[in-house]
């Protein structure tokens, strides 16, 4: 996959993103092959920049499944959005519109049990809130599912990642979309919003809102104690809050915003591996990346034997991918490309991960386009 600017699209280009609103109104599908009029359209958008499975026009090659279907985690951020408007307007809170979703995104994880998680959107206008609690929650009743929680469990889980930033309500827009450096006032208020959220949900009624609550006060606590807004530590910390914590950053991480860019895959394992000892559960987090993408399929390598695409992964082992390697060190096209399973090499078999803007030279010295690779 390759992140293209828009002027180097071109009709028969397959995207590997969906692009839509904060209300979840969707202008792009991922795996829908490019036209001279989404093209025109995301201009129009102001859309700079697209992921594509391959810079050869026509190349039949669809983004891999992810542990959700795209009309169902669109159609949730449409109701998340629904709920906010209802909540910020009347003060209520419609229990029956978030059961049903959350029955949906359960539905579905259940359903695609056999695939990894893939995700990756474009939102328009920095619009954060629904898409990151959707995406949360999605990240959350994956890992849920992996942990063996029991139906009973896993929809309270759900519904509670869907709604542990609502405390944000009380952040004005423009502070929380702000691209600079935060003042302390600034940072000071957004750090109220996990107790903001657990004052509102415990005063609505609805079912389990003392889980929801817990959960949104929860969120941003440490193992180790250096969390806030409480200072918890190790099992004060309910675990649906840990497994929130962990959904929750991951999909910051990955994310665009306005004042940073979205870091991929494997840039967010080891800034969260890293930091896990003191902020994750780590048996959690162990388990919540044997089920992501680290290295996605179509992803451009440095290894010790030359470039490689990834082929294939499987769970449990996501630092070892299949791939291809197909060239030698010196970007000269191998005469017989060959692939290897990376489960049998030393860990350092991996050099580097090439960003975008380092695939058009490459691909422009090869004269080749390495998605041809996932063909054979």
């Amino acid at each position: 996959m390759i992140n293209l600017p828009i002027k180097k699209l071109r009709p028969g280009m397959i995207t590997a993103q969906s692009i839509y609103n904060k209300k979840g109104g969707n202008y792009l599908t991922r795996g829908v092959p490019m036209t001279e009029q989404y093209i025109n359209r995301l201009k129009k958008l102001g859309i700079t920049h697209l992921t594509v499975t391959s810079m050869t026009p026509g190349f039949s090659i669809l983004p891999p499944d992810d542990v959700i279907q795209e009309k169902t985690r669109v159609k949730a951020i449409h109701k998340l959005y629904d709920t906010y408007q209802m909540l910020e307007s009347t003060g209520e809170l419609s229990t029956d519109t978030l059961s049903g979703t959350s029955e949906e995104i359960l539905m579905d994880i259940l359903s695609h049990r056999s695939n990894l998680v893939q995700l990756t959107d474009l939102r328009m206008h920095d619009d954060y809130t629904f898409a990151h609690s959707v995406n949360v929650a999605v990240l959350a009743a994956m890992l849920g599912s992996r942990l063996g929680l029991p139906r009973e469990e896993m929809l309270p889980l759900i519904m509670g990642s869907l709604l542990h930033d609502v405390g944000k309500l009380i952040v004005p827009t423009e502070i929380l979309t702000k691209a600079g450096r935060l003042s302390n006032e600034e940072f000071t208020l957004i750090r109220m919003h996990p107790e903001a959220g657990r004052k509102k949900l415990r005063e609505l009624p609805i079912p389990s809102a003392s889980i929801l609550a817990t959960i949104a006060s929860q969120h941003h606590e440490h193992m180790d104690g250096r969390g806030y807004p409480h200072q918890l530590k190790g099992d004060k910390i309910h675990r649906f809050a840990r497994i929130t914590a962990i959904a929750d950053v991951y999909d910051a991480l990955t994310t665009q915003r306005s004042y940073k860019p979205a870091y991929k895959p494997h840039i967010a394992y080891k800034i969260m591996v890293k930091c896990s000892p003191g902020q994750f559960d780590e048996s959690m987090l162990s388990i919540f990346f044997d089920n992501v993408a680290i290295y996605p399929v179509g992803t451009i390598l440095k290894t010790t034997m030359g470039y490689a695409i990834v082929k294939e992964i499987e769970f449990g082992r996501t630092l070892t991918p299949t791939i291809c390697v197909f060239g030698d060190a010196n970007m000269n096209v191998l005469p017989e490309p060959f692939d290897i399973d990376l489960q049998k090499f030393p860990p350092d078999t991996i050099t580097h991960v090439l960003e975008d803007m380092e695939l058009m030279p490459l691909i422009m010295r090869m004269k080749i386009d390495p998605a041809k690779f996932l063909k054979g």
